[in-house]
């Protein structure tokens, strides 16, 4: 199985590390001719609007925006979860929205508002769950299945082909939620 982690900028190698020692290949997605031969792809946390330019100015938002649509797998974090969402803080997403899910961003509050916690994760039980700047979910739409919350706010969803998480297990050293998305793709 191969899979692109999204490399613009953010904690993609990360993520990469995490993917290959479950034994799924990696690609680091940079610009359009990446994204041939994918199974599934990776957003990962760093800076949504910067992320989003990015995808614009290299031509990739439109062909990625596609592949999700048709079905490819996809897993955001954090800044991911921005980036799938259809709307931010209630207003229309201009990045790829193909998940119904309105986000809110930054919703813990700056660099001193991260923290650790440990939640119950659908499907798999108890994970560390560690929040950097990050957002959360305020609504799903028809389809989404809330698979995370923490005091009662929506940190992880899965709708269709595509896995939200507000968190970054990536740097957890717990590796359930990667092998829980590769056993879905």
């Amino acid at each position: 199985m191969k899979v692109g982690v999204l490399a613009l900028q953010g904690a993609f190698i990360e993520h990469e590390k995490m993917l290959k020692s479950l034994g799924a290949e990696t690609v680091e997605i940079r610009q359009l001719p990446d994204i041939d031969g994918i199974d599934a792809l990776v957003l990962p946390g760093g800076e949504s609007t910067t992320v989003g330019k990015l995808l614009k100015d290299l031509k990739l938002l439109e062909p990625l925006k596609q592949k999700i649509e048709d079905g490819l797998p996809v897993f955001g974090t954090c800044a991911g979860e921005i980036l799938l969402a259809e709307k931010i803080d209630g207003k229309a997403s201009d990045h790829l929205a193909t998940m119904p899910i309105d986000v809110k961003r930054n919703a813990y509050g700056r660099q001193l508002g991260s923290f650790n916690t440990t939640a119950e994760f659908n499907g798999i039980g108890k994970v560390p769950m560690c929040f950097i700047r990050a957002p959360y979910i305020t609504s799903v739409g028809d389809g989404v299945e809330v698979l995370a919350e923490v005091d009662g706010k929506i940190v992880a969803a899965r709708y269709k082909n595509q896995l939200a998480i507000s968190f970054h297990p990536e740097i957890s050293g717990d590796t359930s939620i990667h092998k829980f998305f590769l056993e879905h793709v």
